[in-house]
């Protein structure tokens, strides 16, 4: 549990010295940095006190780590007619919050730290709703809008300028656990737009480029570039009858 908590300690704190003005940077770093080392000990306490992953491996990440998130924050400006402002989106947006702390874990992801980065989404996830594992690969300028139900898979492909609205799922077809080494989760491909509740599966499907998923579709195989996909759902109005 302290491993939990600590590992939110350190997300809310990195998220706060990138965004929040009145957080001291140079002091968040140092503070970073200890927290760093407690939950690298905690996690793998076998190597505690000795050369591992260290700090500076994860520092050199943020300067790329920031750029990449601004690229986050700007795709949702620039989709959104309901965003007024950068501001409003790093204070309000569930769904930049959440993409915020996927790319932060997935540095610890990527420097084979175990349980920091599971802690860390699941972390925004209780917080957004929005469900993405820190071993997905999404490009830049991911946008989602809204969000809720929101679930990504952890070998999903995402490439860049991909939008993606609540309740869609990119998930496997098969939960077996001998395939957990395996490609599980669909490839998106850039430019893709996929709309609310479309559920989309399978490591051999790939949505071709430019395309846009409507939404309540249920996709298992792959969807050719410039493609449109809908759900036909028949609706009826009939009049009240009068007693």
């Amino acid at each position: 549990m302290t491993l939990k908590e600590e590992s939110q300690r350190f997300t809310k704190l990195l998220f706060k010295a990138f965004y929040d003005c009145d957080t001291d940077a140079e002091l968040a770093l140092q503070q970073l940095e200890t927290l760093f080392i407690t939950i690298r000990n905690r996690a793998c306490p076998d190597i505690k006190n000795k050369p591992c992953k260290l700090w500076s491996d994860f520092k050199e990440n943020i300067p790329d780590l920031y750029c990449s998130l601004k690229k986050d924050a700007e795709a949702i400006y620039n989709n959104d007619p309901a965003s007024k402002s950068i501001e409003e989106i790093y204070l309000a947006y569930p769904g930049f919050f959440a993409i915020s702390i996927y790319r932060m874990a997935r540095v610890f992801f990527k420097l084979n730290l175990p349980f920091i980065p599971r802690l860390m989404t699941e972390y925004a996830h209780s917080i957004t709703g929005i469900d993405i594992h820190p071993g997905a690969t999404i490009g830049d300028s991911f946008f989602i809008d809204h969000g809720t139900g929101l679930v990504i898979g952890e070998t999903t492909e995402i490439h860049n300028n991909v939008k993606v609205y609540q309740g869609v799922t990119l998930g496997a077809l098969t939960v077996k656990k001998q395939h957990q080494n395996t490609k599980r989760h669909p490839t998106i491909e850039q430019n893709v737009t996929i709309y609310a509740n479309a559920t989309i599966l399978g490591g051999n499907t790939i949505i071709g480029e430019n395309s846009v998923i409507g939404g309540n579709t249920w996709l298992t195989e792959s969807v050719p570039k410039n493609s449109i996909v809908t759900h036909n759902h028949q609706v009826e109005i009939f009049a009240k009858l009068k007693k």
